[in-house]
């Protein structure tokens, strides 16, 4: 078949897009039109509004379809929600109300429920204004903010880390504490789980890039929660495909929600608890960057070095890093898993491809092509125009984080060193390390990551006009996250527990730990 014949069958494959198939289109491209079609072609019956709120969930609004008139009114004008339920501390009961509108190209039938289509809503104030503070709408301002001051568009793909938990039956061929990664059959047992998770996201999202098992591996779960004790889990990974940053919210928070409910319709349950036993791998949400001109990545040189933009862009996030635990560490366990000489960052600093750094620089393919000539000798020809790949990873967030602000945070960290060229340059130059971070002579002259939500909070609040500058954060949003993570109560956290005797500690570990397993 010839190549343009190929490319022709783009909505042909098992994992395209159901809707894509149906339509003949890109998900970017639907209509309203597109859309009564398939509520009419698949007698659909039911419309349902997801929608992001304050606490990082994804909720919903089921309308019934009595007619292609009624589907059509609500597919137009949306409905309305109380807003003082999904943004409370920000909007006052005696205003409450709010639209939320149906964003056409995120429309999905639900692998769950085949007689529902579904849709991520945006919210509109009653003026029929995008609200200003909710957090979608945030990212979105934040990535416009770097496109009109830099010229540039910041894409960003999230690493999902998190354990599947429950009673995997067969114990035979048990994976080792701590060496799970990559593991296959018959060794990690959720192989089929996870087959299900990625088929349904690829789907609806069209942007995995991979999946696999990660290091974390638990015989037996000790919990004082019935739902965990004495389970077995194994921790899992989805990587995603960069994506406009302003989608990237989106894409997180629903691929949490196929995860959820694949694990549970399994019987199991899926975390993203950013830690669950003292000594075993925490679960981090780390998030991997690169900026974009013209749809083509210019985070390296013709040489393939990193560019003087990338490198701004480092200086940017290592400006914010401390500040940005608000968003992307929002639990007290998430200091649990912050803790040194571990792959987990405690220090503001970056290098190439080093695990123990805040920012990393992974491979690129910046330096070779057509890699598999080399293993394929028979391989005569050469794939052409192969598109720059680099990004470079901040590692410290977690699945606590409240997404869409995080990658607002983000956003407005890579506005800043962009636009502060000479400052974003100094601060990348001094916080470069070669060597292992614990072993490098810089260690202690470095600034440090928060030790615990409080702290968070206080760092926050001291920096909170790198957030509010150009009108992107309300200062109420930054109020209200400082009120949800003084409520942690953890000031100290890492004192109270070394004060402790060794299995009170263990057991007020394991309390704090599982608290909050279910978190955003």
């Amino acid at each position: 078949m010839k190549k343009e014949k190929i490319a022709d069958q783009q909505f042909n494959l098992p994992l395209s897009n159901p809707l894509s198939i149906l339509t003949g289109k890109e998900s970017k491209d639907f209509t309203r039109e597109d859309l009564l079609k398939v509520i009419v072609e698949k007698q659909i019956e039911r419309l349902t509004f997801h929608h992001t709120a304050l606490d990082g969930k994804i909720k919903e609004l089921k309308i019934p379809v009595s007619s292609v008139k009624q589907a059509e009114l609500v597919l137009s004008e949306g409905e309305r929600v109380d807003g003082s339920s999904l943004f409370r501390g920000i909007i006052d009961p005696g205003s409450s109300d709010l639209y939320i509108i149906p964003d056409y190209k995120t429309a999905f039938i639900s692998p769950f429920d085949s007689t529902s289509l579904n849709f991520i809503c945006r919210y509109l104030t009653p003026a029929g204004e995008l609200a200003q503070f909710t957090p979608d709408n945030i990212l979105a301002r934040a990535s416009n903010l770097i496109k009109n001051t830099s010229g540039l568009n910041l894409y960003a793909l999230g690493e999902l880390e998190f354990f599947l938990i429950g009673d995997f039956g067969n114990d035979d061929f048990p994976l080792p504490k701590q060496r799970g990664y990559h593991a296959s059959s018959p060794f990690a047992k959720s192989g089929m789980i996870l087959n299900e998770m990625l088929k349904y996201i690829t789907q609806l999202c069209g942007n995995v890039k991979y999946a696999h098992q990660e290091v974390g591996c638990l015989d037996t779960v000790f919990s004082d929660l019935q739902e965990l004790d004495g389970k077995r889990a194994e921790q899992v990974e989805i990587e995603f495909l960069p994506t406009p940053i302003e989608d990237t919210g989106d894409i997180l928070v629903l691929s949490k929600w196929i995860i959820r409910n694949v694990a549970y319709k399994h019987g199991f349950v899926a975390t993203f608890a950013p830690k669950l036993e003292i000594g075993h791998a925490g679960s981090g949400m780390h998030v991997h960057l690169a900026l974009m001109k013209n749809n083509k990545n210019v985070m390296t040189t013709e040489k393939g070095e990193l560019s003087e933009n990338a490198r701004r862009l480092i200086g940017g996030l290592c400006r914010y890093a401390p500040s940005l635990t608000a968003f992307g560490n929002m639990v007290s366990s998430s200091y649990l898993r912050l803790v040194p000489h571990q792959e987990a960052p405690t220090k503001v600093c970056w290098s190439e491809m080093n695990r123990s750094t805040l920012v990393r620089v992974p491979l690129g393919w910046t330096n070779a092509k057509n890699l598999s000539n080399i293993v394929n000798t028979q391989q005569k020809t050469k794939l052409t125009d192969i598109p720059v790949r680099q990004t470079v990873e901040i590692r410290s967030p977690d699945g606590s984080a409240q997404t869409h602000l995080l990658l607002a945070g983000i956003s407005m960290a890579a506005e800043w060193g962009l636009r502060n060229k000479k400052e974003s340059l100094e601060i990348a130059k001094n916080t470069y390390v070669r060597e292992n971070i614990h072993s490098s002579d810089k260690y202690k002259e470095l600034a440090e990551l928060a030790t615990s939500c409080a702290e968070s909070a206080d760092i926050l609040v001291k920096e909170r006009e790198l957030y509010q500058r150009e009108g992107i954060f309300p200062p109420l949003v930054i109020d209200e996250v400082k009120k949800i993570l003084q409520n942690e109560t953890d000031r100290n956290l890492e004192k109270r527990l070394k004060a402790l005797p060794e299995e009170e500690k263990i057991k007020e570990s394991r309390r704090i730990m599982h608290s909050k397993i279910h978190t955003h």
